[in-house]
């Protein structure tokens, strides 16, 4: 047999043996393409920022790397602007997933009917349908981390400890992509000391992978330091004033949902599996690993969907257990069962975090069922999660800015500027405003203070929000020309005032000194 042959044979018999992770993997990104071609309510109010993040380059963000906007960037160019275009790769990064769950499973030794269940836990897991429904660093967070971990298990299995230098690859742009990685780079080593996988340390190759992740994560940190550090101060105040506080309970009751209630059992049993199954102990570490990550995110308050880019290689674990009492009861019906309820549940929890209902029939949906959302930040309730509310309002808030523009003076227009509280506003007001020649808008939050006032004077200022009172303490003349009013915007993108403020009392150089808010 030719050496041709005998590799399509392989990839032939890889295809086949990987074929139910490979089928729910394009299902996924099918089902993740259509939400968007139906509209998906708009663009999500993060989107705003990252593409206006990727109009200023850089090493680093206040709250994020750099890699996601550089994949943005390269996006931006070769297909536009379109929502279309912009939730292309996080569909596509979702359903890598999926597929790598596969591929996790088969390590695990692992049949067709385990790939079924861990593959379709992970393609209906709400959490990983939010996430990847929109642009943001968390859609590729999941797929830095399961590549990890699944290099981490060929490195068991195979003994190859040169696939320590991959490893460092993927981690270096993981860490690249999100700071969390850090946080899984930690409960890894904590997994590792903690198991007979120890021994791991002893391998120089371990050591190689470790220093190429930590070259490739450098620029961020000398970008870090030559900023004094921004994003260690918008995790601190984000604890302390942003992240809704929440009960252990309330914490793993999230878990239970964002995850799918009908997975609870599957992954469960994985992390039983880790300590208990006699096949499955050699990867102890990744219940070790886990358990780290909610003790670490519980104490440190954070948002119960931090814990999710680690499940699925518990969920393939679990599936394993799974497979196992199948075959050992000759179960067989069970495999299209279980099969069948995770699909139509999964199906029936959609709309609750992706946009497919219209969203009057949406709210009628979320009544019916009676299933609270988990509150993870320190704001009013709306009629929508914040999922599906920060999508609401934005053009009509930028056309607003744009009629209180337009009733300046030829002379106040050359000098206006437009302050927004936010950067969902800011970056709206860039993406709308540009076809309505608007002028780049300003703003204190995160990465906006960094880019400064923009050589603007400060003389003439559109502000979006805060209060008239406020205002006035800064400048002579406050105008409130419109009250910005969409009944599904989140509770701070309505009832939201625009004013037109004239005649400085302080230059704005002197306000900028005390506009920066990282939250």
């Amino acid at each position: 047999m030719s050496k041709g042959t005998a590799m399509l044979t392989r990839l032939r018999n890889s295809f086949t043996e990987n074929l139910p992770a490979a089928s729910i993997a394009l299902i996924t990104f099918c089902l993740s393409l259509a939400t968007n071609l139906l509209g998906g309510y708009g663009y999500f109010r993060d989107e705003f920022y990252y593409l206006a993040c990727s109009d200023h380059l850089d090493w680093g963000y206040v709250d994020h790397p750099p890699l996601s906007i550089l994949f943005l960037w390269l996006n931006r160019m070769l297909l536009g602007d379109s929502i279309f275009a912009l939730r292309l790769l996080p569909a596509l990064a979702g359903s890598v997933v999926v597929y790598l769950t596969g591929l996790i499973v088969r390590e695990f030794r692992g049949g067709k009917p385990a790939q079924l269940f861990a593959c379709l836990a992970v393609g209906v897991a709400p959490v990983y349908l939010a996430v990847n429904g929109f642009y943001s660093m968390n859609a590729f967070e999941s797929l830095t981390w399961m590549s990890a971990t699944y290099i981490v298990i060929r490195i068991i299995n195979t003994e190859n400890q040169k696939l320590w230098i991959l490893f460092g690859l993927i981690a270096g742009l993981g860490l690249q992509n999100k700071h969390s990685m850090l946080f899984f780079g930690f409960a890894l080593i904590v997994g590792l000391l903690l198991t007979e996988q120890r021994k791991q340390f002893r391998s120089k190759w371990f050591w190689l992978g470790g220093l190429l992740a930590s070259l490739l994560f450098l620029p961020n940190i000398l970008w870090q330091a030559g900023n004094e550090w921004p994003t260690l101060e918008f995790m601190q105040n984000a604890q302390q004033w942003k992240n809704a506080p929440m009960s252990p309970l309330g914490f793993m009751s999230a878990q239970i949902l964002f995850q799918h209630p009908a997975a609870l059992p599957l992954w469960l049993a994985g992390l039983l599996a880790f300590f208990f199954h006699s096949e499955l102990k050699k990867y102890r570490l990744f219940g070790v690993a886990f358990l780290t990550l909610l003790i670490l995110f519980v104490v440190q308050r954070g948002k119960p969907y931090y814990l999710s880019p680690v499940y699925p290689v518990i969920l393939g674990a679990g599936a394993i257990l799974f497979e196992e009492f199948i075959h050992r009861k000759n179960w067989k019906w069970f495999v299209p069962s279980y099969g069948a309820i995770l699909t139509v549940s999964g199906l029936a929890l959609l709309p609750m975090f992706v946009p497919v209902l219209p969203v009057e029939t949406y709210i009628r949906y979320a009544r019916a069922i009676g299933l609270p959302m988990p509150k993870m930040e320190r704001h009013g309730d709306t009629v929508l999660p914040q999922v599906l509310a920060d999508r609401f309002g934005w053009k009509e808030m930028v056309a607003e800015v744009a009629s209180a523009y337009n009733s300046l003076s030829p002379e106040e227009k050359a000098a206006a500027a437009i302050y927004t509280q936010n950067y969902g506003e800011a970056g709206a007001v860039d993406f709308f405003g540009a076809a309505l020649e608007l002028p780049k808008a300003i703003s204190g939050h995160n990465s906006y203070w960094n880019w400064g006032t923009r050589g603007y004077s400060g003389e003439v200022l559109i502000v979006i929000g805060g209060k008239a009172e406020d205002h006035s303490k800064v400048y002579e003349s406050v105008e409130l020309v419109v009250t910005h009013r969409n009944a599904y915007a989140m509770p701070y993108e309505t009832e939201l005032p625009i004013f037109i403020c004239r005649k400085p009392k302080v230059s704005l150089a002197h306000l900028w000194i005390k506009a920066k808010h990282y939250i």
